[in-house]
């Protein structure tokens, strides 16, 4: 998940500080690229520049590029941020073909992947200790500026410019398609169960609510994890994906009394994906002693939390917002092993605002992946 809207406002006027911006953007490299121009949202294409290949960067060949519904907010400026010509896309994957002269990690022909984080500070303690995604001068890969003051435009397009300490490797397992919701819907989930401990103990009952495309993304490494996980929904049609073909253990409907009320305080941790407005208060009164809700999700609106199932068993309440570089790194090497990957539809290039349209209405399952060099196949 992205930035809030109200601080990313801030971040688009503002070139990120660091010790190594410039005063003038060399902006040579032609790329083709598919941006909306007005609150419309309607992309076309669009050709534009980017900065050259610096000392510290590397440049990419993008192959895929994952949608999502924060793409979409941008594109029409739901959250009155935007600025156009905007170029979205923060979910990449792709193949080195030039190294920057300080570049020592990777080298021209390298499967990588660049997420939601174009540069950051580099020098105070949240980017010193891997947290450069939570820097105050932190800037997107896209709908922001970079430190040497030109835009930033995201992965719906064919090349990119990149800090290589911003760039991961590709286990060779992965396939790049799938791979590339990783960088976005995959890390939001991973680093919120690393962050509330399910990494260092199995057997935890876990519930992840809504099943969309990070939802999905949460059974799954929840089961990798060794957790028993239960997806709540308000849809019933949708526990015969959850259970067969995503391997949940259980389905509880969130609308249905009766089975909130069987399941209460049996969870020890919630993973809430769910970006409309809604009450925490039935949420909570799953939760065992102790149990942790984390948000990822972020709806426009202000959350309900009723205090008393809170303060009535210690209950924790806590948000999580993508990951570090060193995280996601982590992340793709762990999918690698365990053969994690999102489930996706792949989109060409001439149906792109047809997937637009069909991710406002939320019409996929489970994530969209742009196909920007045009492949056939989905292996490389």
């Amino acid at each position: 998940m992205p930035l809030s809207p109200s601080v990313l406002k801030a971040l688009i006027t503002t070139p990120a500080i660091s010790p190594m911006a410039k005063s003038t953007p060399k902006l040579t490299k032609t790329a083709l690229g598919w941006a909306a121009h007005d609150s419309s949202g309607k992309l076309t294409p669009f050709i534009f520049k980017r900065r050259e290949n610096g000392v510290d960067d590397v440049t990419i060949k993008i192959l895929y590029c994952g949608m999502c519904r924060t793409d979409v907010h941008f594109a029409k400026n739901d959250w009155g941020n935007t600025a156009y010509p905007i170029v979205p896309g923060y979910e990449i994957t792709g193949i080195v073909i030039k190294v920057g002269s300080n570049v020592s990690n990777l080298k021209i022909g390298e499967r990588v992947g660049v997420g939601y984080v174009a540069a950051s500070c580099l020098e105070c303690e949240l980017c010193k200790s891997f947290q450069e995604n939570y820097c105050d001068h932190m800037r997107p890969v896209y709908n922001s500026i970079h430190w040497d003051g030109s835009p930033t435009y995201g992965g719906y397009s064919t090349m990119l410019v990149a800090d290589h300490r911003y760039v991961v490797h590709i286990p060779e397992s992965l396939p790049m398609d799938r791979a590339a919701p990783l960088m976005g819907a995959g890390l939001t989930v991973y680093t919120a169960m690393k962050h509330s401990n399910l990494f260092e103990s199995k057997g935890k009952h876990m519930a992840v609510i809504g099943l969309g495309g990070v939802g999905h993304m949460a059974i799954k490494f929840g089961k990798a994890f060794g957790h028993h996980v239960t997806v709540i929904s308000t849809s019933p049609f949708k526990e015969k994906d959850a259970k067969e073909k995503l391997g949940a253990d259980g389905f509880i409907l969130s609308t249905d009394l009766k089975q909130m009320l069987r399941n209460r305080r049996s969870l020890d941790f919630v993973i809430d994906t769910v970006s409309a407005k809604h009450s925490l208060g039935p949420y909570l009164e799953l939760l065992k002693v102790n149990g942790i809700i984390s948000i990822v999700g972020e709806p426009a609106q202000p959350i309900e939390v009723p205090a008393t199932p809170l303060i009535y068993g210690k209950k924790v309440i806590r948000g999580s917002i993508i990951g570090s570089v060193k995280e996601i790194q982590e992340m793709m090497y762990f999918c690698g092993e365990h053969n994690i990957l999102c489930d996706i539809e792949v989109v060409s290039t001439d149906k792109i605002n047809e997937a637009f349209d069909r991710l406002a209405k939320n019409d996929v399952k489970f994530r969209f992946v742009l196909n920007v060099a045009g492949h056939q196949s989905s292996k490389l």
